[in-house]
């Protein structure tokens, strides 16, 4: 059984050896582990507004039309329309434009989101639901292209990637007060 001076003695005399590795020696080495690539550290960084961070690769309206299809449509409808009746909860996608200051806001893709980052983002990390980070870089950038042309913010040929992304103009981009927290102006 443990008493009190016996504690005090293991900690006293893991405090030394702590304070003796800390201070001029080297930290042990164990033998295993793998240094964090920049690859695996970017998951778990968000991309900003202006596409810092975005990967390379590229996708168009047509080709994410066929993932959509494959990936996204069970939950989130044919026709990007939701599917909460189905008891899935996928959430509507598109319409509801100049929906939210109203009393029945419908926060969809195309109403709420300022950027069309964050819509890479969250599809990169969080979707499909049943397998999230699935998607390669190509496919959550066709998928994006897809769902916004269906929205009417950008065009059915146009090419999504790390450049074009960032510059469209989201339909609600200026429908937010900004935070005046200068800890959170971190991207200007």
């Amino acid at each position: 059984m443990f008493t009190h001076k016996t504690f005090s003695a293991i900690a006293g005399l893991l405090l030394a050896t702590s304070l003796s590795a800390t201070y001029g020696q080297e930290p042990a080495r164990y033998g295993f582990g793998t240094p964090v690539t920049q690859e695996e550290l970017t998951k778990y960084f968000s991309i900003p507004a202006d596409g810092r961070g975005l990967p390379a690769g590229s996708g168009k309206a047509a080709d994410g039309a066929k993932i959509y299809a494959d990936s996204c449509a069970v939950c989130h409808g044919e026709k990007l329309e939701g599917n909460p009746a189905k008891g899935i909860g996928g959430d509507k996608l598109i319409g509801g434009r100049g929906s939210l200051a109203t009393k029945t806001p419908v926060k969809t893709v195309e109403s709420y989101w300022p950027y069309s980052t964050t819509l890479f983002d969250y599809v990169k990390r969080a979707m499909p639901f049943n397998a999230p980070g699935s998607l390669s870089d190509n496919d959550v950038y066709a998928v994006v292209a897809y769902i916004l042309s269906e929205a009417k913010i950008i065009k059915p040929t146009d090419v999504m990637d790390a450049k074009t992304l960032p510059k469209v103009a989201m339909p609600n981009r200026d429908g937010f007060v900004p935070d005046p927290r200068p800890e959170l102006d971190l991207y200007h």
